[in-house]
């Protein structure tokens, strides 16, 4: 794909993906001429440039959709349902020509427009409730879809047919295509374009009403001196994200030598430096210093390019929302809060597909159907929301709807049902809810086309941890269930506190620590496990060290977790703070380790993962064997 038509893809992806979201608005807001006019210019935008790029099949879904919103924004026609379906079938269509192009297909190899689309958007702009004006609409559309076809298919037709209004057409023409191919003289026109271009004005002014409407010719005679505008300064670049990733990489391992430096010289200046020495020594802490500080503002300038908020993702999921809704036969709103809330864009990427599994699973397992609602009491129309924020160094995503809830026991049963978990299992409501995350659960008996197949929630989960993140979830009978994740802000430098126990120098995330204590030889124990009691309330304490499998030590300082059930993690010491460059650990997998890292002084440092953390230092629900 050459750079011009990659530049053009990527612009109307962003464009057609914007139309999808109006358009959902406009159906529960019919009047909005905003987003009337919204909708029309960026079919407008899309058509001009499928129309410089050779996509035939672009430029006529897009102009039969183009005329039927100019006659939506100006009153001719209202705005149906009907009208609305056309534009969505319309959109999905550009969107998928688009998708095709990015993937790497010749232009010349995509489909035509199908005739179904064809067919539903000439219904929707001759549906228009006007006796007289609709036959006449008919004919602009078909006179217009000639004059697009002839466009298309004979350029230099229309470059020779086009200079009623003055504009010289041929220059314009010789000075986009390539050399070699400009024309060397006014070829004879062809037969058709000039009825075409003739019928075409006076069709589209029998279509419209007078007074209402005006075309270009008009508006250039009424604005005869057009004085040409300087190029306008462009706000920002395309980078690939390659590039960013390998800038980011460098700018962490620069903080990485910056603070190894750092220590390195402090150590030096436990010794007597005299004479010239002692200049030299002042000289270079100065520069380490400065040193420092630029790489650390350069690090912090490449997370800043990084980020992407968190819209993005969310507004593909309306349409999503109203289709399966449909299908399900349920009346779902979904309602979008925190779009501008910002996150690694590598997160942002991600979290596309744990989120369809949650709302797939939400609107066929959650929510009710509308006979339902009502006989348990509740609204015909069900709600689910999606919420995003900032909470201290991480990112929250909450989805929650105002379904049934999860039932704790069925839960457990179907998991006995299916061998997952053993028969003498005990476990509490919160580990019943996590059993939705095991391969192969499922509370359907037969799979469907939405869910049933036990894959989804399993891969929400591997996705949320992939990402060093948690989930947990929060239901009640008869009144819904919250799915909250909580993820990094961004994923590569993250803030930890530096521990130590049996030996091991391990790091915790900084977004689950609340506080240190200070743990006494003895406790007070509850059900045969020690607990502390930390600002009034008691809370249990778990040993890292037998929690990794590590040999028993002494362990006397405490760390307060920030978990939906609060504990106290015992280590042996904590040895400071520190914003760690994290490597992934691709060749083994240690259950509670997430990465590792490279401290101040060089020392490998094993990263402690937030879920296992936010889970109570506790694997999930392992299978029954």
């Amino acid at each position: 794909m050459d750079d011009m038509l990659k530049d053009f893809v990527v612009e109307a992806m962003d464009l057609a993906v914007n139309v999808e979201e109006h358009l959902l608005c406009l159906e529960r807001d019919p009047d909005n001429k905003e987003t009337l006019n919204a909708v029309f210019r960026s079919f407008h935008t899309i058509k001009g440039g499928a129309g410089f790029m050779g996509l035939p099949a672009l430029v006529a879904a897009c102009h039969l959709t183009e005329n039927l919103f100019d006659a939506l924004r100006t009153g001719a026609a209202p705005v149906t349902p009907i009208a609305i379906e056309a534009a969505l079938q319309a959109s999905g269509f550009v969107a998928d020509q688009l998708t095709e192009l990015a993937n790497g297909s010749a232009p010349e190899s995509l489909p035509a427009m199908p005739e179904e689309l064809e067919h539903i958007l000439t219904n929707a702009i001759e549906g228009k409730g006007m006796d007289a004006a609709a036959p006449a609409a008919a004919v602009a559309v078909e006179v217009a879809a000639s004059v697009a076809a002839v466009v298309v298919a004979a350029p230099v037709a229309a470059v020779a047919t086009a200079s009623a209004d003055g504009l010289d057409w041929e220059g314009m023409y010789n000075a986009v295509v390539p050399a070699g191919s400009q024309l060397a003289g006014t070829p004879a026109p062809v037969a058709a374009a000039p009825v075409a271009a003739a019928a075409a004005p006076a069709a589209t002014a029998a279509a419209k009403p007078a007074g209402k409407a005006w075309d270009g010719a008009e508006r250039r005679e009424e604005r005869p001196e057009v004085r040409h505008a300087a190029p306008v300064k462009e706000d920002s670049i395309r980078v690939d994200a390659v590039k960013l990733d390998a800038l980011l990489e460098v700018a962490g391992e620069s903080v990485q030598a910056a603070n190894q430096a750092a220590v390195l010289l402090e150590r030096l200046l436990q010794f007597k430096f005299e004479g010239q020495a002692a200049t030299l020594m002042a000289t270079l802490a100065e520069t380490l210093e400065r040193a420092s500080r630029y790489s650390t503002e350069l690090q912090r300038a490449t997370l800043a390019t990084r980020m992407q908020p968190v819209g993005r993702l969310f507004q593909k999921f309306p349409r999503l929302v109203r289709e399966l809704a449909k299908d399900l036969g349920k009346d779902v709103e979904l309602t979008i809060e925190g779009a501008e809330t910002e996150v690694d864009r590598v997160v942002v990427d991600s979290l596309y597909d744990p989120l369809v599994h949650m709302l797939r699973n939400s609107l066929d397992h959650g929510v009710e159907s509308p006979e339902a609602r009502l006989a348990a009491g509740k609204p015909a129309k069900s709600y689910i929301s999606l919420k995003a924020w900032q909470e201290a160094n991480s990112v929250m995503i909450v989805l929650q709807d105002d379904g049934k809830g999860m039932d704790p026991v069925f839960l457990r049963s179907k998991a006995q049902q299916k061998g997952l978990i053993s028969e003498s299992a005990q476990l509490s409501n919160d580990e019943c809810f996590q059993l939705v995350f095991l391969p192969g659960f499922s509370t359907k008996e037969v799979a469907s086309s939405v869910s049933g197949r036990g894959v989804g929630m399993d891969v929400v989960k591997t996705a949320v941890e992939k990402n060093r993140g948690a989930i947990h979830i929060e239901s009640t009978l008869g009144k819904g269930t919250k799915f909250a994740i909580r993820l990094p802000i961004e994923l590569s430098i993250v803030p930890t506190m530096l521990v130590s126990t049996s030996g091991a120098a391990l790091a915790l995330p900084m977004a689950v620590v609340q506080r240190v204590v200070e743990l006494p030889e003895t406790f007070m124990e509850v059900g045969g496990a020690p607990v502390l009691k930390d600002q009034g309330r008691p809370l249990p304490v778990r040993s890292l060290a037998g929690s990794l499998g590590y040999e028993a030590c002494s362990e006397r300082v405490g760390i307060v977790v920030a978990a939906p059930q609060p504990y106290i993690l015992a280590v042996a010491a904590v040895d400071g703070t520190a914003d760690l460059v994290i490597k992934p650990m691709t060749a083994i997998t240690v259950e509670g380790i997430t990465g590792t890292a490279r401290s101040a002084e060089g020392e490998l440092v094993l990263v402690v993962g937030l879920s296992f953390l936010m889970d109570g230092c506790r694997g999930s629900v392992r299978m029954a064997a």
